[in-house]
């Protein structure tokens, strides 16, 4: 017996783009009633969208009730396919907005968190020098982890990323753009505090209640690492410094983001000389991809020579 055929899908027109940007304004709230202020509109509209796209694309895309919302593996692959499609229109917008030499349209950037304090501000003052070239770009900028803006640069949902140097992906380009410096701290109250560091032992330090980070970590800093005692975790550099704070744990943490602590006097480091590293980060591009207008624009903005040096920082080659 012949199996029955499914119905052509509709031709992608207006509509279909219209009701997939609600689909993925949904899938990125977590839910219905989440979208609802996103969207500016209300459930029940919502929900008769999504029954529309469901009905013309012949899938079901979620699940929807007191269980909550969660996507079908079906709507999973049509939220991965919606990306792309919204970055080739994106990258259409962007090729004719080359066509006239103007810069307008969007740059999506992807970065990790607590990027902001580092003394040199280079991703900070290329935007602020594109915005001053192109007063209609329209800035995006996701705080994310590694993984996901390697993700995004490939599948083009980012034009461009900034991300530690833990690995190279085929298909991305990467370029060094500064040095972090890391050292390790502890906080006042801890009995080390008040120690000057020539009384500071290496045994003292490994006896210390540490905490380590779970994020992805260079080679060099998971090194330092392995010899504390780790009592304590924490998935982002904010809560190293929760933990630090407490008086009760040693961890590492970068210097820029350490430093509002230490002029207070709530936070020191200890032998900085002996326990430090540096972490590399770079500029993460899609290979053979044909950088539009603003982002060609914004990557020449980013290597202008700065008035001061920044630790390990190295001129990307030509």
């Amino acid at each position: 017996m012949a199996r029955k055929r499914a119905a052509a899908l509709p031709p992608v027109g207006d509509i279909e783009i219209r009701l997939l940007r609600i689909f993925h304004a949904v899938v990125e709230c977590g839910g219905f009633t989440a979208a609802e202020v996103e969207l500016n509109i209300g459930r029940a509209a919502i929900s008769m969208h999504m029954a529309d796209l469901e009905k013309r694309l012949g899938l079901r895309l979620c699940s929807r009730g007191r269980a909550g919302f969660a996507l079908t593996e079906e709507g999973r692959q049509v939220h991965e396919a919606c990306l792309r499609l919204f970055s080739a229109l994106e990258n259409f917008r962007g090729e004719v907005d080359t066509l006239h030499a103007r810069l307008r349209g969007p740059l999506d950037i992807g970065i990790i968190d607590n990027l902001v304090t580092m003394p040199r501000m280079q991703v900070t003052d290329a935007l602020a020098a594109l915005k001053t070239q192109g007063p209609d770009v329209r800035v995006n900028i996701r705080m994310i982890p590694p993984g996901d803006i390697e993700r995004g640069v490939l599948d083009g949902s980012l034009h461009v990323g900034v991300t530690p140097a833990l690995r190279i992906l085929p298909g991305l380009d990467y370029r060094p753009l500064y040095g972090e410096d890391s050292l390790l701290y502890c906080g006042a109250g801890h009995p080390l505090f008040a120690l000057a560091d020539g009384a500071i032992s290496d045994e003292m330090i490994e006896k210390a209640e540490a905490v380590a980070p779970t994020y992805a970590q260079t080679l060099e800093a998971r090194a330092l690492h392995r010899p504390l005692r780790t009592t304590g975790t924490a998935t982002d550099r904010e809560g190293v410094a929760f933990l630090i704070l407490t008086g009760l744990y040693i961890g590492y943490l970068p210097t820029h983001y350490a430093q509002l602590w230490v002029d207070q006097g709530r936070m020191r480091a200890l032998r900085p000389d002996d326990y430090r590293y540096v972490t590399e980060f770079r500029i993460v591009t899609r290979k053979g991809g044909r950088p539009n207008l603003i982002l060609k624009t914004y990557l020449d903005l980013l290597w202008r020579p700065a008035a001061e040096p920044v630790v390990a920082w190295r001129k990307p080659p030509p």
